[in-house]
C-alpha cells in the first residue's frame, strides 16, 4: 500500500504541465527530435542531481539560507518569465521557432535553478517510508520507479511537441496555444515566489 501511495504521488507530480515539460515540448516543437532529446536529457540529469542533494541532505543545508532560496526562485522566476514573454508575443507562430535551441547545459540548470524541483524530491524522499530497516534499498527502489515514469512522461510531452509542429494549425489555433503555455509559466512563476516568501 505505501508503494501505492508512492507511485500514484509521483504520476501527479510528473504529469502536471510544468515548465520543464512545457519547454521540451516546445523545443520538440521548434527543433525536433535531437534537440528535444539533448535537452532532456539535461533535464534528466538536474532531475537526479537534485535527488541526491535532497537524499544526502545537502539541499536541506543549502535551502536553509533564506538568502540562497530567494536567489534560486529569483532566477528561476526570471528565465521562466522570458519564457513566458517570448512565447505570449509570438502570435501566430509556434512559440520556441525563433529561440535559441535549449540544450543539456540549459536543461541542467533549469532544474539546478527551480525550487519546485527540491520541494518534489523532498516529498518522495520523507514523505514516503518504503522500507524503514533498509534505507539503501529504499532509494534504489524510489529511483528506479520515479525516473521510469520521470522518462516516459517527459517522452510522451517531446512526441506532442514534434507532432505539433507538423500539423497545419491555423494561426487562430497556434495563438491560443501560445497563450495557455504562457499563462501556465506565469502561474509557476507566482507559485514559486509565494513559497518562497510564505515561510
Amino acid at each position: 500500500m505505501p508503494m501505492f501511495s508512492f507511485i500514484t504521488v509521483v504520476i501527479l507530480m510528473f504529469i502536471t504541465p510544468g515548465p520543464g515539460v512545457l519547454s521540451l515540448a516546445g523545443t520538440g516543437a521548434a527543433f525536433g527530435w535531437r534537440q528535444g532529446l539533448n535537452y532532456m536529457t539535461g533535464l534528466w540529469v538536474g532531475h537526479l542531481l537534485v535527488s541526491f542533494a535532497v537524499i544526502t541532505g545537502l539541499a536541506a543545508v543549502i535551502l536553509a539560507e533564506p538568502i540562497i532560496r530567494a536567489v534560486l526562485t529569483f532566477l528561476c522566476a526570471g528565465y521562466f518569465g522570458y519564457l513566458a514573454v517570448r512565447i505570449a508575443f509570438a502570435k501566430s507562430k509556434i512559440a520556441f521557432i525563433h529561440m535559441t535551441a535549449p540544450g543539456f547545459v540549459t536543461g541542467v540548470s533549469l532544474q539546478f535553478i527551480n525550487p519546485k524541483a527540491y520541494a518534489v524530491h523532498t516529498t518522495f524522499f520523507s514523505g514516503f517510508v518504503l522500507y524503514p530497516d533498509n534505507f539503501l534499498f529504499e532509494v534504489i527502489i524510489k529511483q528506479l520507479s520515479m525516473n521510469f515514469i520521470w522518462i516516459l512522461f517527459h517522452l510522451i510531452w517531446l512526441y506532442a511537441g514534434v507532432k505539433l509542429n507538423e500539423l497545419n494549425l491555423k494561426s487562430t489555433t497556434q495563438n491560443r496555444i501560445n497563450m495557455g503555455m504562457a499563462l501556465c509559466l506565469i502561474f509557476v512563476v507566482l507559485i514559486s515566489g509565494w513559497s518562497v516568501f510564505a515561510q
